[in-house]
């Protein structure tokens, strides 16, 4: 397996109530918004809020594709670093590779989820393909 990405952002995560699911841990499709959040909020560490795209742009990111593999749980009241590592920047989709990391009180951090997330830019309103803002591909590179 090739190796991924070094992150370019890392957000903190906390697992509420809300989160687990019936056995107490978190449930897998939650990993799918940590993820988004961290993308969310990767984008707008560099000056692109999903708001400003929307209204100015009249455009925004989709996800068209996902993978997921869910390696060991995770629990309430644990605190995840969610990350974001570019693994490639097209003209109108970025493919990024995502990971889940919970450091326990004694010990090394151990990844608990791992993703890879495509995500590419429409115009909204016909959510035809465009080209991501030359503006948006600098400040990620």
């Amino acid at each position: 397996m090739p190796a991924r990405p070094e992150p370019v952002f890392r957000l903190p995560v906390r697992i509420y109530w809300e989160d687990t699911d019936a056995g107490g841990i978190v449930f897998y499709a939650n990993y799918l918004k940590f993820f988004e959040r961290a993308r969310t909020e990767w984008l707008r560490a560099r000056g692109h809020a999903q708001e400003r795209l929307r209204d100015r742009e009249r455009i925004g990111f989709i996800v068209t594709e996902t993978a997921v593999r869910y390696l060991r749980p995770a629990r309430l009241d644990d605190l995840l670093d969610v990350t974001v590592a570019i693994v490639r920047a097209g003209a109108a989709s970025l493919q990024l590779a995502q990971e889940a990391w919970r450091t326990p009180a004694s010990g090394a951090p151990e990844r608990v989820a791992e993703g890879t997330i495509r995500i590419g830019c429409v115009e909204l309103g016909t959510y035809r393909p465009v080209r991501i803002p030359n503006a948006i591909l600098e400040s990620i590179r």
